[in-house]
């Protein structure tokens, strides 16, 4: 588990191009998939049946919905990224990219890793962070994602 450390705001522009980290496994567990397919009206047979995924699809099973995954970036992200100190709030400003590279198996386990792309000040106390983000699949060569996710920081 990686140990979360404090940054002062000021650090954020020369730790531009810093690899923050290393996630936590999270493990995409079929009844965390059909709960999604639930919230999100998603019930595609390849995230809700595993017989019927296991005989129809190159995937020899159920898998999870790319934006289930995607979703998980919150938790991995606090459970890595350093605190900012005097950082008030913090707001999801979107993404510039994302790339669902390959399918996560039901009940496969996944982890981020973190690396701060720029920090930019967009007015006193507003910062906007770029984070180069990949989502490792346990014992698979392939990533299951590539996003930049955008934040806003808000301090004072």
């Amino acid at each position: 588990m990686t140990k979360l450390t404090t940054i002062a705001v000021d650090q954020l522009q020369s730790m531009q191009g810093t690899k923050f980290g290393i996630s936590p496994w999270v493990q995409l567990s079929q009844l965390m998939v059909n709960q999604f397919a639930d919230i999100t009206n998603d019930h595609q047979f390849i995230h809700t049946d595993p017989e019927r995924a296991g005989a129809e699809t190159p995937f020899g099973g159920t898998i999870a919905h790319g934006f289930l995954t995607l979703s998980q970036l919150t938790q991995m992200a606090e459970s890595t990224l350093p605190v900012i100190k005097d950082v008030r709030m913090s707001i999801n400003y979107g993404f510039d990219r994302i790339r669902f590279i390959t399918p996560v198996r039901s009940d496969a386990r996944v982890r981020a890793h973190f690396t701060l792309e720029l920090a930019e000040e967009r007015t006193a106390g507003e910062w906007t962070l770029h984070h180069d983000i990949s989502v490792e699949i346990e014992h698979n060569e392939r990533p299951a994602l590539s996003a930049i996710w955008i934040t806003r920081q808000y301090t004072g």
